[in-house]
């Protein structure tokens, strides 16, 4: 079988905006510009979340293409995925046939061509013939804007960047179909904002990773706390630290389908793991009887406090539940019960706020769970990938303790 190769459809007509834009946004576009000669030649791709020029081309010695993903995680150690152009078109396919994407439903990105996701939605609008809006450094208004002169139909976008665009007052787009949305949980409350502002589309929230791609999908309806069913083509299993199936979980989140990436070409992770064509990249998870799946937390970041499991994440989504506000929850050293919490949230410094904090942790997911101290600055610590720099707020945590 012959290789498959990432294209423009010559039938994809491609909007830059930002090249009269901000420095920013005229780095995103000056990139998907390069990129577009790049595929013409059947150049390699490299996706850079941190580093200028944010797209590296090359031509491989055995004339594969590949495509590579760079990315640093919460520690600040980076990493290169490397993965084939099929594990991706599979994914694209899939678009086509089940949400009926192709050429007559242009596509829109937010985001940094670097990151996965963005790269992700510029392939997949060349790949069906779409056309596409790259709307990366342009403010949330002009963003709108430019969506409804295009008649934008598929937007791709992480949460963070919804809840800007729910920021501008603006009438509703009617022509969006389909807005997915990866990269982190969305709430309640984003989510009924969102079918006011696209009163027409699909909300279809995925989970994944660099590494797996598509792991599950979330559609209209989902549980408010699940990420989703099985993505077409992904098997789940959930297993023990013996490597053991747990049926339902909890347990470690293992998957095996097309969309799995192929090694790391530089750097590496010690969560991610193969075994027998399965792979996993630490996430601790649980299913429902209806095969809903929800996530616990990173193994990496799973802490013991009076001799229970807890995962931060859990906490951290309470708190930006309770109080929409960027948070990130760490332990420290605790005497009598081993570790406890610190929730360090962006936040004037409030007292009563810290109360309401430690009731809603309390009744949310019980006392071990809740954090033994809050504390509230105008800003996280965070890495230049946007990720919150963990070892700069457990030092901040321990400081405060």
């Amino acid at each position: 079988m012959t290789a498959q190769r990432f294209r423009q459809d010559s039938d994809s007509q491609v909007h830059l905006p930002g090249l009269n834009g901000p420095a920013q946004a005229r780095r995103a576009a000056l990139a998907v510009q390069d990129l577009i000669a790049g595929l013409r030649d059947g150049a390699s791709l490299c996706a850079r979340q941190i580093a200028d020029p944010p797209i590296v081309l090359w031509q491989t010695k055995d004339g594969q293409q590949v495509l590579q993903c760079q990315s640093s995680g919460s520690s600040g150690a980076p990493k290169t995925i490397q993965r084939r152009p099929e594990s991706w078109i599979s994914s694209f396919e899939i678009t086509r046939d089940q949400f009926g994407a192709g050429a007559d439903t242009p596509y829109a990105v937010l985001g940094d061509p670097g990151h996965s996701l963005v790269l992700f939605a510029i392939l997949e609008a060349f790949h069906l013939g779409a056309d596409l809006a790259v709307l990366a450094g342009l403010s949330p208004r002009s963003q709108l804007s430019e969506m409804a002169g295009a008649g934008t139909q598929i937007l791709y976008a992480t949460p963070a960047q919804l809840r800007l665009l729910l920021k501008v007052q603006t009438a509703s787009l009617d022509d969006m179909q389909l807005v997915f949305s990866g990269g982190g949980k969305l709430d309640a409350d984003t989510a009924e904002a969102l079918g006011e502002l696209f009163p027409n589309a699909k909300l279809c929230e995925f989970f994944g990773a660099s590494e797996t791609s598509f792991m599950t999908i979330a559609p209209s309806g989902t549980p408010i706390a699940s990420v989703g069913r099985a993505y077409p083509g992904v098997q789940i299993d959930l297993r023990d630290t013996q490597g053991g199936s747990v049926g339902q979980g909890p347990g470690e989140l293992w998957v095996k389908s097309p969309y799995l990436f192929d090694g790391y070409s530089d750097g590496d992770s010690p969560d991610t793991c193969w075994q027998d064509g399965w792979l996993t990249v630490g996430e601790m998870a649980q299913l429902d009887d209806d095969g809903f799946l929800y996530l616990l937390g990173r193994k990496s970041r799973m802490v013991t406090v009076a001799d229970h499991n807890v995962f931060p994440e859990a906490v951290e989504a309470a708190i930006l539940q309770l109080c929409k506000r960027r948070c990130s929850v760490v332990a420290v050293p605790d005497a009598a019960r081993g570790q406890s919490l610190v929730a360090v949230v962006e936040n004037a410094p409030s007292d009563a706020l810290a109360v309401r904090i430690k009731d809603h942790c309390r009744i949310a997911l019980g006392v071990p769970s809740t954090p033994r101290k809050v504390l509230f600055v105008e800003a996280l610590p965070m890495l230049p990938a946007g990720k919150p720099d963990l070892p700069a707020i457990e030092h901040m945590a321990k400081g405060a303790s």
